[in-house]
């Protein structure tokens, strides 16, 4: 069963986990950091961002939520996510994704380009992103990447029920996306049934 290890994908956790694999943080203490903090849902998909202006008093700290530092990934009058597949610690493909920064927690999406994976990070980043995924317990997931101005890459979010290639997509790169995702699921799955398979055993065909 893809992702059974994967039983918490809270804002929380995908913190924690990231911290743990990259050596920094993207949590801070809203009552100590000084400079803008984002303010969010700590359930997955909800798409509630604020920015606030650290540090806040004790009682603006709110149950449910959690705060983390604003990741700057503006370019111009836009802001840029790296909507990242990760299937087997395998990236096949990565979205660039660019909206207005008045909108950077919102849904929609100016433009999406498809890219290379090692066009967008380098060998380091993507041994780091699969390391994370197996310490998250994901086989199969969309990650959230943001890449800082000062060139430090933060997993944001982890979807473990990706919806496919963004709309922004044009027809042609939706449908080599499409095309390399099924290549890469199912070099997931024939490897996990030769990894179960008992020794000696030809497998499923």
């Amino acid at each position: 069963m893809l992702n059974r290890a994967c039983t918490d994908v809270s804002k929380t956790r995908v913190a924690a986990v990231f911290e743990q694999v990259f050596g920094y943080s993207l949590a801070v203490d809203p009552t100590t950091h000084a400079g803008p903090i984002v303010q969010k849902s700590d359930a997955n998909a909800t798409h509630d961002g604020r920015i606030l202006d650290g540090p806040i008093s004790a009682s603006s700290v709110r149950d449910g939520y959690v705060y983390q530092r604003l990741v700057d990934t503006s370019d111009g009058a836009e802001v840029v996510d790296l909507r990242t597949p990760l299937y087997g610690g395998i990236v096949p493909l990565v979205y660039v994704m660019r909206r207005p920064a008045e909108a950077r927690f919102a849904i929609a999406n100016t433009s999406v380009t498809l890219h290379e994976p090692d066009a967008v990070f380098d060998a380091g980043e993507l041994r780091q992103l699969a390391v994370f995924a197996v310490e998250m317990g994901v086989d199969y997931a969309e990650l959230d990447v943001l890449r800082d101005r000062d060139g430090r890459i933060y997993v944001v979010d982890v979807a473990t029920h990706p919806a496919g290639p963004p709309t922004a997509l044009s027809k042609s790169e939706e449908a080599e996306a499409l095309s390399r995702l099924a290549g890469a699921l199912d070099d997931l799955c024939a490897r996990a049934v030769r990894e179960r398979a008992p020794s000696g055993s030809p497998g499923l065909g």
